[in-house]
C-alpha cells in the first residue's frame, strides 16, 4: 500500500514537472512572437536572472567598501550590514519578463491609453532608431507630468526598445511593485540619504548602463505640481555618467530629450492640493478625497453606459534629437584636467549644468495641446469674462508666435476654431469654463486648473509669456519643488 502511494506521488510530481516545462516553453514561444511582432529591441542584459545580478553586486568592491565603512560608523557587525545590502538589492533589482511586457503590458497600455486619450508622437529631429550606433547606450531624459508617463512613453517607443525606468516608492505596493518590476523598472528611495543605500543603487545603475540597458529618467525627479517645468535633478544621471571613466563606455553614451504634455492630467486636482498643503493650507480629509474618487468613477461609468463617453483629448510626446555625451565629457576633462578627478561638489555642479541644458532642450519641444493653448489664452486676460471673438483672436496670435519659435503645436488640428472646439469639450465638461452670453467665464474654484495647464506652455509664448505668468495665482513655493 505504501509503495503504491509513493509511486502515485512520484508520478504526480513527474507530471507536474513536465506540465510546467511545457507551459514555460509555450510561454517563451508566445513571448518571442510578441517581441518579433513589435519589432522592438530588448537589451540582452535585461534577461539576466536576478540572482546573477545579486551575486555581481555582492561581489562589487565598491559595495564591500561601503559595507565596511557603514559598519564602522554605526558600530554594527558587517554580517548585519550585508543583510541590509541584500534587502536593498532585492528592493531595487527588477525581473524583466518578455511575456508580461509585450503580451500583457503593451496590450493593456494600448487599450487604456486609447480609451482615455488620442495619443500623438512625433520627432523634433531625426529618429534615434537607425541613426545611432548599434552599441549605443541610450538614456531618455524626460519631463514628468503624470504617472501615466511611464505607460505613455513606453507605449510610444514600444516599436523601438523596452525602457527601464527608475520608479519611486509610491509604486511599492501590491500588485504595482510586481507589475513594474516585471516591466524592467527598478525602484529608488527618494530623499533617502544613507550612503550605503546610494552606493548599492549607484553600482546597480552603472552595472545596467555598462551592459547597454536603455533607461528612462524623469529629469525633474517628481511630478510637476504647478504645471511648470521643475529644476533638473542630477542623482541618477550622475550615476550613469560614472561609467564614462572607461573610455570605451564614454563613446557609447547618448542622451535623448523627451517632452510630454496632456490635454488632461488625470491627477491634476490632487497635485494642486499637494501644492496647497506645502504652502500650509489644509488638505481635504481622506473621506472627502475618497468620495471625490467615487463620484468620478460613478460619473464616468454612467457616461460610458449612456454612450456619452468622450476621451480626454491629447496625450502628446515629442522625442528630441539624440546627442552624444562624449564631446561634453571631453570638454569637461579639458577644463578641469579630468572630470572624475576633481572634488565631488565641483563635478556635481558641472553635471547640474548638463542637466539644466537638457531640460532647456525639453522645454523647447514641449507639445502645445488644444487645452493648454486655450488655457494660456484665457490666462492672458485680466477680466473674468472673455468674449468668444477675443479668445479666438488671442489663441490665433499665440499660435503664430509658437510657429515663429518653432514650438511643437500639435499638427493636423485645423483652424483656431477647431482647436478651440476640442478644448471647449474638455473645459466645459469639467466646468472650468462656462458660457456666458457671447463669451466665457472661468469658475473661481477652477482658476488654479487654468493656471496649471497654461503654465506647461507659458515659457513658449514669447511676448505673451509674462502676462500669463503674472496672472498665475498658484503658490510661488512650487518653483522650488
Amino acid at each position: 500500500m505504501l509503495n503504491t502511494v509513493l509511486w502515485s506521488i512520484a508520478v504526480l510530481l513527474a507530471l507536474i514537472i513536465v506540465a510546467a516545462a511545457i507551459i514555460r516553453r509555450r510561454a517563451s514561444r508566445i513571448a518571442l512572437r510578441a517581441l518579433h511582432r513589435s519589432r522592438s529591441r530588448v537589451d540582452r542584459f535585461k534577461l539576466t536572472k536576478k540572482s546573477l545580478i545579486r551575486e555581481t553586486l555582492l561581489a562589487d568592491e565598491a559595495v564591500g567598501q561601503a559595507v565596511r565603512e557603514h559598519s564602522a560608523e554605526n558600530s554594527i557587525p558587517e554580517s548585519l550590514t550585508w543583510k541590509r545590502v541584500e534587502t536593498y538589492i532585492d528592493e531595487i533589482v527588477p525581473f524583466f519578463n518578455i511575456l508580461t511586457y509585450y503580451r500583457i503590458g503593451l496590450v493593456v497600455s494600448r487599450v487604456l491609453l486609447n480609451f482615455f486619450y488620442k495619443v500623438s508622437a512625433e520627432y523634433a529631429g531625426r529618429s534615434s532608431q537607425g541613426t545611432l550606433p548599434k552599441d549605443a547606450i541610450v538614456v531618455y531624459l524626460m519631463n514628468h507630468r503624470s504617472n501615466a508617463d511611464y505607460v505613455l512613453v513606453g507605449y510610444v517607443l514600444s516599436g523601438q526598445v523596452a525602457i527601464s525606468y527608475a520608479v519611486g516608492e509610491w509604486a511599492r505596493a501590491f500588485p504595482l511593485e510586481y507589475i513594474f518590476k516585471s516591466f524592467g523598472a527598478y525602484f529608488i528611495r527618494r530623499k533617502y540619504r544613507e550612503k550605503l543605500y546610494h552606493t548599492v543603487l549607484e553600482r546597480y545603475v552603472q552595472l545596467i548602463t555598462r551592459n547597454g540597458v536603455t533607461q528612462g529618467i524623469f529629469l525633474e525627479g517628481g511630478l510637476s505640481r504647478d504645471g511648470k517645468l521643475g529644476k533638473a535633478k542630477i542623482g541618477l544621471l550622475d550615476y550613469v555618467l560614472g561609467v564614462a571613466r572607461d573610455p570605451e563606455m564614454r563613446k557609447r553614451l547618448y542622451i535623448v530629450p523627451v517632452a510630454i504634455n496632456y490635454d488632461r492630467v488625470l491627477e491634476d486636482r490632487s497635485l494642486l492640493r499637494e501644492l496647497d498643503a506645502r504652502e500650509g493650507r489644509t488638505r481635504p480629509p481622506r473621506r472627502a478625497q475618497l468620495m471625490e474618487v467615487l463620484r468620478y468613477v460613478w460619473w464616468n461609468t454612467a457616461r460610458l453606459v449612456a454612450r456619452k463617453w468622450k476621451r480626454y483629448g491629447r496625450a502628446a510626446v515629442v522625442i528630441g534629437e539624440p546627442f552624444a555625451v562624449a564631446p561634453w565629457l571631453d570638454e569637461q576633462d579639458r577644463l578641469t584636467g579630468g572630470l572624475f578627478a576633481i572634488e565631488r561638489p565641483e563635478r556635481l555642479s558641472r553635471v547640474q549644468a548638463l542637466s539644466d541644458s537638457v531640460l532647456e532642450k525639453i522645454a523647447a519641444i514641449i507639445p502645445v495641446t488644444s487645452v493648454t493653448l486655450a488655457c494660456a489664452a484665457v490666462q492672458s486676460f485680466d477680466g473674468d469674462f472673455i468674449s468668444h471673438e477675443q479668445l479666438l483672436a488671442r489663441m490665433s496670435e499665440m499660435r503664430e508666435v509658437l510657429r515663429e519659435l518653432n514650438a511643437r503645436v500639435i499638427h493636423r488640428e485645423g483652424s483656431v476654431e477647431e482647436i478651440f472646439d476640442r478644448a471647449w469639450r474638455m473645459l466645459s465638461m469639467r466646468r472650468i469654463l462656462v458660457r456666458v452670453g457671447d463669451g466665457y467665464s472661468v469658475l473661481p474654484g477652477n482658476r488654479p486648473l487654468v493656471s496649471y495647464y497654461a503654465n506647461s506652455v507659458s515659457h513658449l509664448l514669447g511676448p505673451f509669456a509674462e502676462g500669463v505668468r503674472r496672472r498665475d495665482l498658484l503658490p510661488a513655493l512650487a518653483a522650488g519643488l
